[in-house]
């Protein structure tokens, strides 16, 4: 992925939210992204899919472990994420420390649609939700 230049692109919180929930962009993801705590890994993954979408570099990092954080998001400008679907969650509730999501994400990658299909480690640090890594990595 190369770097862009490009603004980040904050949506108005009344906006659809990139995440496909039916709530604005304020009251779904962006709550998070401007510091509230996901309080499932379910939220925190949705509210990660919305972060690439809008390109939230200090989001992306202040969520993801310690242990596995790059030192830093490279965005492809020729990447737009398109739509996210939840397929199965195991754990991550408020009382467990560790979940996996299971998702599909839908891209437009130089004017072709495609799809990435993950299971993401979720795991509780300093009392929050964070993205630890994809099952089986």
């Amino acid at each position: 992925m190369s770097r862009t230049s490009r603004s980040r692109r904050t949506p108005r919180p009344g906006e659809p939210c990139p995440c496909g929930l039916p709530a604005g962009y304020g009251d779904c993801c962006g709550r998070f992204h401007a510091g509230q705590s996901a309080p499932t890994a379910e939220a925190l993954m949705r509210s990660r899919f919305s972060a690439f979408a809008v390109e939230d570099e200090a989001y992306l990092l202040r969520t993801w472990h310690p242990s596995t954080r790059p030192a830093q998001v490279d965005f492809d400008r020729d990447m737009r994420w398109t739509g996210l679907e939840i397929e199965a969650a195991t754990g991550g509730s408020p009382i467990h420390t560790e979940g996996i999501v299971t998702f599909r994400a839908g891209y437009d990658y130089r004017g072709q649609p495609g799809e990435m299909r993950e299971q993401s480690r979720f795991v509780r640090h300093e009392g929050a939700w964070v993205y630890r890594d994809a099952v089986g990595e």
